[in-house]
């Protein structure tokens, strides 16, 4: 079972959030609880971050198996499925897994097809994590990483949800450089799509999307070959842009948070 994070109404429709690398269930808090309502949140902590286990392995079909392992230990049979980045792919490939567990998705610019070379890059980045000398440091460049977030202080709920001290008396954030190194390569693979029947929404960044174009284009074709098939055998996805950096429920949350409940909302 994950760690785990509730937000939100705790009568609400259930909705399963999932974050992406190097990240934690508590990032959802702001955005589930002052710019969504009527849904009870669960903010998962993936495996090899937060406070969830940071044992191998850490393909998508294991985090996927996770979270439906997470979901059967909460009682929660059907939800809605929000994931950001890395979280997006984990949320495609639980519901490939699972279709029946999930009424909804949500992708907002999952990490999909990306191009090997960059992803070369970061993962080398990520081999080190950085390590600070005190809370403020942390603080501080967790504030220069986050440059158009709508609300600055989502810094201070960073240090104090995901901060820990080393044994060498410096403070670090908690995730596992091995595990988000092998998300980075997992996030390389043929995309898996959204199951048919599953109502989708897509939210691309407008600036530094995460979104392959093979993802798209897989997308697209798709679509168009559902498109002569039966409505119900189909796929129905949404796709919308918001004017906003990758993080974009950082740098987003109220028009983020409002496409979610929109959608969410919507059982037409």
């Amino acid at each position: 079972m994950l760690h785990h994070h509730p937000f939100g109404d705790p009568h609400g429709r259930p909705v399963v959030a999932l974050h992406g690398v190097s990240g934690h269930g508590a990032r959802w808090r702001r955005l589930a609880e002052r710019h969504t309502r009527g849904l009870h949140w669960f903010g998962l902590d993936l495996r090899g971050h937060g406070r969830s286990t940071w044992n191998p392995p850490w393909t998508l079909e294991r985090h996927a198996a996770d979270v439906l392992d997470t979901m059967d230990a909460l009682g929660l049979s059907t939800v809605d499925l929000v994931g950001h980045s890395f979280g997006g792919a984990v949320a495609l490939t639980a519901a490939g897994q699972a279709p029946h567990r999930f009424r909804r998705l949500v992708l907002l610019d999952p990490g999909l097809a990306l191009d090997p070379s960059y992803v070369l890059r970061r993962a080398t980045a990520e081999l080190t994590p950085p390590t600070y000398a005190d809370p403020e440091e942390a603080r501080r460049d967790r504030a220069a990483r986050w440059p158009d977030a709508a609300e600055p202080d989502l810094a201070d709920d960073e240090v104090s949800d995901h901060l820990e001290p080393t044994e060498d008396g410096r403070y670090r954030f908690r995730w596992a450089a091995p595990a988000v190194v092998t998300a980075f390569s997992e996030m390389t693979r043929e995309p898996p799509l959204p199951p048919p029947g599953i109502p989708t929404l897509l939210v691309v960044a407008g600036r530094g999307s995460a979104v392959g174009q093979p993802f798209l284009d897989a997308l697209a074709a798709a679509s168009g070959a559902a498109a002569s098939a039966a409505p119900a055998g189909g796929l129905d996805v949404r796709v919308t842009e918001v004017d906003g950096g990758h993080t974009i429920y950082v740098d987003r949350p109220a028009e983020t948070g409002a496409l979610i409940q929109e959608f969410l909302d919507d059982d037409g």
